[in-house]
């Protein structure tokens, strides 16, 4: 069989006889030999009646979910080829043919695109329309580098064996990023084509929720691209605080009427120490992700492997202890040259920050260095 046309389903007797009656249409009058399968997610109206009269194939997926009843669908479908596309008649069944195309031409997922295609009026909510979905498909973009424009179009088509193999995981309505995201990582071939969206059929509100759907594909995105989520914050977190905290060091800046001093100073050494801790999260997260299977791209540990050692990771956590501790011996001078009595905060405590920093940092390398030398030996044996 060469295509199945998959459509999830919970509680759509409003519009699915007019989805399956399309999908019909077009595999008869193209002579396709293919099927309609509904993936139920536990309707309780007459949707699965409806769809049972027209001929069309359904399973049951008791786990709550657009992302069960996809993956579902997906391992069920009998045809070499699926297309995805909701069932509230918001996409045109009827017309599939620039999908079904590029899928013989060898692409394993095709993307519509209805910003290209159009978008009739009510059809997509004004912050779907002109926040969700264009800053969620840039952020995807930004930070994979895949050329899609939508990333969370309903209507897609794939190649059902190689799509079987990159780890599709996601319950939620983040299945939709998770798709083109490890369809990237796993450098399959992706494209998009123009498709319209017209208005949700249905007189009830969509499944869908702005808020809480947007946050969980920010999240996924987030999660499958540490460089984003840990080094560039820890790093620019790092700079400005060295950067500051050297200023500092040297006595206090005064720009216009407000003064820069100690205080500023202990904030700038804050951000040092969270800055190097979020890093090492990225080093930690890279190689978990290695590990787990999220990422299959070795360059990545061989640069580890070649570059970081323990002893390296040791030598230099004890050098930033070494200048921890000299700068604390330096400061107790101090305080003995005025016989251990009171001292001047704004004097003394430009040598106590940078030594609690130097010593937190030597002690967070240290130990981190343990960590990811036991990680990355885990790595090794298995």
């Amino acid at each position: 069989m060469e295509l199945t046309i998959l459509m999830p389903c919970l509680n759509e007797e409003e519009t699915i006889e007019l989805c399956i009656l399309k999908a019909n249409t077009y595999l008869s009058a193209n002579g396709l030999e293919g099927e309609v399968l509904i993936a139920d997610n536990g309707s309780t109206d007459r949707s699965i009646v409806i769809a049972r009269e027209l001929g069309a194939r359904i399973i049951s997926v008791k786990e709550k979910g657009y992302g069960n009843a996809l993956r579902n669908g997906i391992e069920q479908a009998k045809g070499k080829f699926i297309i995805i596309g909701d069932s509230d008649n918001s996409y045109d069944f009827g017309d599939l043919t620039l999908f079904l195309t590029k899928l013989r031409e060898g692409y394993h997922l095709v993307m519509g695109n209805r910003f290209k295609g159009g978008i009739e009026r009510n059809a997509m909510p004004f912050l779907h329309r002109y926040l969700g979905n264009p800053v969620l498909s840039y952020l995807g973009r930004l930070f994979f580098g895949i050329a899609i424009r939508d990333f969370h179009c309903g209507l897609r088509g794939i190649e059902k064996e190689t799509i079987l193999t990159i780890g599709l995981s996601s319950t939620g309505m983040e299945f939709a990023s998770e798709m083109v995201v490890k369809s990237y990582l796993h450098d399959l071939s992706i494209t998009e084509v123009p498709t319209k969206l017209y208005p949700d059929g249905r007189s009830r509100p969509p499944h869908l929720n702005t808020w809480r759907d947007g946050w969980r594909h920010l999240r996924f995105l987030l999660l499958f691209s540490p460089h984003w989520l840990f080094l560039y914050p820890g790093l620019t977190c790092m700079l400005l605080g060295t950067l500051i905290s050297t200023v500092l060091f040297f006595g206090p800046v005064v720009i216009g009427q407000v003064h820069f001093d100690i205080h500023t100073m202990l904030y700038t050494a804050m951000l040092i120490i969270t800055g190097f801790q979020v890093v090492t999260f990225y080093f930690f997260s890279k190689l978990f992700a290695v590990r787990s299977g999220m990422n299959i791209n070795m360059e990545w540990s061989i640069w580890l492997n070649k570059n970081f050692s323990l002893e390296r990771g040791l030598f230099f956590g004890c050098l930033s202890l070494i200048c921890g501790v000299g700068l604390t011996i330096y400061a107790i001078q101090v305080w003995d040259a005025r016989s251990f009595g009171l001292l001047d905060p704004s004097q003394t405590f430009r040598l106590v920050i940078p030594a609690v920093t130097f010593i937190v940092i030597g002690v967070q390398v240290i130990f981190n260095s343990f960590f990811l030398s036991l990680l990355n030996l885990r790595i090794k044996q298995s």
